[in-house]
């Protein structure tokens, strides 16, 4: 019983983490976008920190569930931009840079989550919640950060690539078309692995690990820890 109560933390902690962090990496397009020239984000009610503006069904539950998943993507018009490259670039780039900036900032309470606990037996669950949820500000931004990188369209890999290339070739269209299938066979990969206990290395929890080391280490050495 007490490790149902304990996954239900832990899932409770990992949905309101979501609701903090989707909209902040949705907003920071929109906000780009904004400062660039288009007014379109707020035209469709999206230049909002409101989560319920920006989630997809879909990409939400795998969020939930997963730790991997996706919003509605920003509506753009980047012909409005003043600078038509610049503000690509830009905008692709404003939401995993509103990510990893949130990362090195909650980094430190992901590292002292085990100190902030109240001493008493009856908040034991509490304590595992506000554990659960402080680590999962930290890694939700890491893990957003290195997946919406991934060059598939219509994350924002994708959007960068296809802002700064000129010549599209065949490699370009199998990213634009199938690269997405490939991300959600390692999703169902990872997904099957936890379910039957098969062991295999998950690119993605590698990369998160190798991207979340720096920052930890960094704030180790200045909190003396």
């Amino acid at each position: 019983m007490q490790s149902v109560i304990l996954r239900i933390a832990l899932y409770a902690a990992n949905f309101l983490a979501i609701l903090l962090i989707i909209p902040i990496h949705e907003f920071a397009h929109a906000f780009a976008a904004v400062k660039c020239g288009d007014s379109t984000p707020k035209l469709y009610g999206r230049y909002t920190l409101n989560p319920f503006a920006h989630f997809d069904p879909l990409g939400f539950l795998m969020m939930a569930l997963f730790r991997f998943g996706w919003a509605k993507p920003v509506p753009v018009n980047p012909n409005n931009f003043r600078n038509y490259k610049k503000g690509c670039v830009l905008v692709s780039i404003a939401g995993v840079t509103a990510n990893i900036i949130l990362a090195v900032l909650l980094c430190p309470l992901a590292l002292i989550a085990d100190k902030l606990i109240i001493p008493a037996e009856w908040a034991f669950y509490l304590n595992a919640f506000i554990y659960y949820f402080l680590q999962s500000l930290f890694y939700l931004n890491i893990g957003l950060f290195i997946f919406n990188l991934l060059p598939f369209y219509p994350l924002d890999g994708f959007r960068l690539i296809d802002a700064l290339t000129v010549k599209r070739g065949r490699f370009y269209y199998f990213l634009r078309t199938k690269g997405i299938f490939v991300f959600l066979a390692i999703i169902l990969l990872d997904f099957i692995a936890e379910l039957t206990g098969i062991y295999y290395i998950n690119i993605l929890n590698v990369a998160i690990d190798y991207a979340s080391w720096p920052i930890e280490k960094l704030w180790r050495l200045i909190l003396g820890l």
